[in-house]
Order: C-alpha cells, then structure tokens, then sequence
C-alpha cells in the first residue's frame, strides 16, 4: 500500500436510505463499514473486493438536517467503466436521470446524479473494478500554489493533465502508487474566478502507516494544523489546501476497509 494513498472521499446526504439505495442498486456498491453516533451516521461504500489502494465513498447523514449547499468549489467523483455508451445507457434506463450523456461530452465520458445533486462521472478505464473510484475533482484558484501544495505535502506526482484554451485539469497520485488508487483531479479555470466550499462535500482522506510521525512531517513541511492527531483521539488528524479544502490524516487501524475485516 502506498503512503498517503487516497483512502475515502465524504459527501454529505440528506436522505440516507435513498442514497444508499441509489448507490447500492445503481452502481453494485457494498457497505463495508458504518459508524452511528448520536447526531449523525457515517457509512462507507464501494465496489466489492476493493483493490489495497482503492479508495471508498463515504455517505454522512446528519441527523438534524437534509439542505446542504452544493457550492462549486468541489466538482465531482468519477467511476471506471468499461464502455461509457453501455454504462450510461444501463444507468438511464434503471431510471437515473438523464444529465449529460456520452455524445455531449465527446464519446469519452459521461455525468450522471445522485439524489442529492452531487455530479458522477463516469470514465472509461482498462483498470480497476467497474464503477470503483478513479478521481475526485476539485476547483483550485491557483494551479501552481496547488500543484506544489499535494507534491510537497504529500509526495504526490503527476499521472495526466489536460490543458485547454480555458481551463486545465491536473491529476496527482502518490509516488508508486498503483493503477488502481483514487486521483485527485485539480482543475484551474484561467479566468481568475473564486469559489465557494459549500457544506455538501465534506473531505478527501489519506492513510498513512505512522499518523504522528507523518502529521508532523506535514507540519515541517507547512500544512495547515488544523485538528492534530492529539485532539481526534490519535485515530486521525486534519490539515486543509490552500483554498480549504479539509483532508484527513487517517491511522490505518482506522481505515474503513480496515474496520470491515
């Protein structure tokens, strides 16, 4: 397993029966791990026999609310298939909504939704188990700041990039890490625009084979402390990106594939 390799990406649902359901049916996730606590439930998801360096959806229901604001600072998850015309059509016709379909978006990808408005992507890959996380996207508002945040921090290099008239997209993985792992997508828009976090989209999280040793090799290195491992008990920490995005620090006893064992 690699060192800071993506473990989980969180979104926030208002309706935590349909989400599981709609992921559960939709896309033949599992529920690998599920942590009840008095105000809020958390439950981890994914594709059956998930790969070492996969990475799971983690579904956060909070008791006292369904409304969340979607923002724009985050942008989607995105799921591996094999042929996007067979996996979109699949989805339509079980009766997720028409969004944006293969030949809008060149023949090489797909978007659908889920219950709550978070935006799936669907992408075509000769790795990976069907529908198991290939990247997170996130909108920065200074590429290089971003660039060289997750290569410092994180000892992340880059596995593809795409840059256009408008807008460039940069994807980073850990050094070594396998096909299989979870990318962060990192997408600059040249026009100079801001953003707004939300509260949809919660976090991204890394594990780590040694929490203290690395949170304060991150500190050395100038990441955010933002929640040291001390007062998350030492299961896991929290640092932010430079636009504030949050990312925790996981313990792998703590990992939810982990848990599920």
């Amino acid at each position: 397993m690699s060192e800071f390799v993506l473990d989980h990406v969180m979104l926030r649902v208002g309706d935590l029966d349909e989400s599981l359901s709609w992921y559960q049916s939709h896309l033949d996730y599992v529920e690998y791990a599920r942590w009840e606590a008095e105000t809020f439930t958390n439950v981890y998801l994914g594709p059956e026999d998930v790969h070492e360096d996969g990475a799971l959806l983690e579904l956060t229901y909070n008791h006292d609310t369904s409304e969340y604001d979607l923002g724009d600072a985050w942008g989607h998850i995105a799921v591996r298939v094999e042929d996007v015309y067979d996996a979109y059509e699949e989805l339509t016709d079980a009766g997720v909504a028409d969004y944006r379909d293969p030949d809008s978006c060149g023949g090489s990808y797909a978007f659908v939704k889920d219950p709550d408005g978070h935006e799936v992507e669907l992408v075509e890959r000769d790795h990976g188990q069907r529908w198991s996380l290939d990247h997170t996207m996130v909108r920065v508002e200074d590429a290089d700041q971003h660039l060289g945040f997750w290569t410092r921090k994180f000892e992340y290099e880059h596995t593809g990039r795409w840059e256009s008239d408008t807008f460039a997209n940069y994807f980073m993985k850990p050094t070594g890490a396998s096909d299989e792992a979870m990318a962060v997508e990192l997408t600059y828009n040249y026009d100079g625009r801001t953003y707004d976090l939300g509260d949809a989209w919660g976090h991204l999280a890394v594990r780590t084979d040694d929490l203290v040793g690395d949170w304060e090799a991150l500190i050395e290195r100038e990441a955010a402390d933002f929640r040291d491992p001390e007062s998350c008990d030492y299961n896991y920490a929290f640092t932010k990106d430079p636009d504030g995005h949050e990312i925790e620090v996981l313990d792998p006893d703590e990992s939810p594939m982990d848990r599920s064992a």
